[in-house]
């Protein structure tokens, strides 16, 4: 899958989020809550240090409720971090960031001085939606697709709250293949960056296994089908997704699963699980540790000159007789 994955921009906005970073008192980052992990930016991890962190889970109302209780105590096993559920139909939820900020820094708070909050988030998690919420006026420009906010703003929310607003960004090296994947199935890169079909390909895979009952609902199926491809067939012939004839068009119904996922049309659905991020971590310790093995033994090859035994004999034979020679020379009177 082709992904112009870390663009000029964000590299700058990423690095002016870390200049920032130590003017405030507390990070709050959203999140979409149907993938927590993968919309994470482990940058941020990195340069946030132990400043106070509220995590937002964000588009709550497309995510599994289950699921997402569950990425909540996981999330707060680290230190001092706090989570909340959020979503653009309930601005009062919304405003319960508010109080918990407060909750939080409330030992910052003093007569003129006001509490510096930067809020974060990879593209398209409805930072700026949010913001707009928080603000209770139209603040921060938003749309249907990623990338929206261009620079940072400070905003004051009233109350003696600052908020420093940054720009979407990724992060330059995405270590885990499964997020990309879902970063691309949520919606949080352009469509112009992604491949509908190899991105459908592994929504559907993962959907009939992880919601097997929605899918047969959705796409009217008597019977799930074994395998994504075989799905996708029977959902094209169900939606009319079709070529002349009667050839089934996979552009077409990938198009259509992915833009119903992305609506919530498909149902309250979270893409990825604690368990299986566990796993794949350690699926990624261990590709890390094969690739600096493999690097090492390339090095050692490279340095024994990738000799074979008769080009080691005559190495050595060489050796020994440059030996000899020098040992012959240092006999010799000066």
């Amino acid at each position: 899958m082709a992904l112009q994955w870390f663009p000029g921009h964000m590299h700058k906005a990423l690095k002016e989020i870390k200049e920032s970073l130590s003017q405030v008192d507390i990070l709050i980052e959203v999140l979409d809550a149907r993938l927590p992990y993968s919309s994470e930016n482990p940058e941020i991890a990195k340069i946030r240090g132990d400043k106070p962190c509220i995590k937002i889970l964000n588009k709550f109302d497309l995510a599994d409720p289950d699921l997402t209780a569950q990425w909540q105590e996981y999330l707060e096993r680290e230190r001092s971090v706090k989570t909340i559920t959020t979503s653009s139909d309930d601005p009062a939820g919304s405003k319960q960031i508010i109080n918990l900020v407060r909750s939080v820094c409330g030992h910052k708070e003093a007569p003129g001085k006001s509490v510096k909050a930067m809020i974060t988030g990879i593209p398209n998690v409805g930072k700026s939606t949010l913001i707009n919420i928080l603000a209770e006026r139209i603040i921060a420009k938003t749309g249907n697709e990623p990338a929206v906010t261009k620079s940072q703003q400070r905003i004051n929310l009233g109350g003696g709250i600052v908020l420093f607003d940054t720009p979407g960004v990724l992060w330059p090296k995405l270590e885990n293949p499964h997020s990309i994947y879902r970063l691309a199935a949520s919606g949080a890169v352009k469509n112009t960056a992604m491949e509908y079909d190899d991105v459908g390909f592994f929504a559907a895979d993962y959907l009939i296994k992880a919601y097997p009952e929605l899918m047969k609902e959705r796409y009217k199926l008597d019977d799930l089908p074994d395998t994504e491809l075989e799905f996708l067939e029977a959902a094209a012939k169900k939606r009319g997704a079709l070529m002349a004839g009667g050839r089934i068009n996979l552009h077409k119904i990938c198009e259509v699963l992915l833009n119903e996922l992305q609506s919530g049309k498909l149902g309250r659905i979270t893409l990825e699980t604690p368990q299986m991020i566990t796993q794949e971590k350690v699926e990624m310790a261990a590709a890390a540790a094969k690739k600096v093995a493999d690097k090492a033994k390339r090095k050692q090859k490279f340095k024994d000159g990738s000799l074979t035994p008769d080009k080691k004999d005559r190495k050595e034979k060489r050796t020994e007789k440059r030996g000899a020679q020098s040992k012959e020379m240092k006999k010799r009177p000066k």
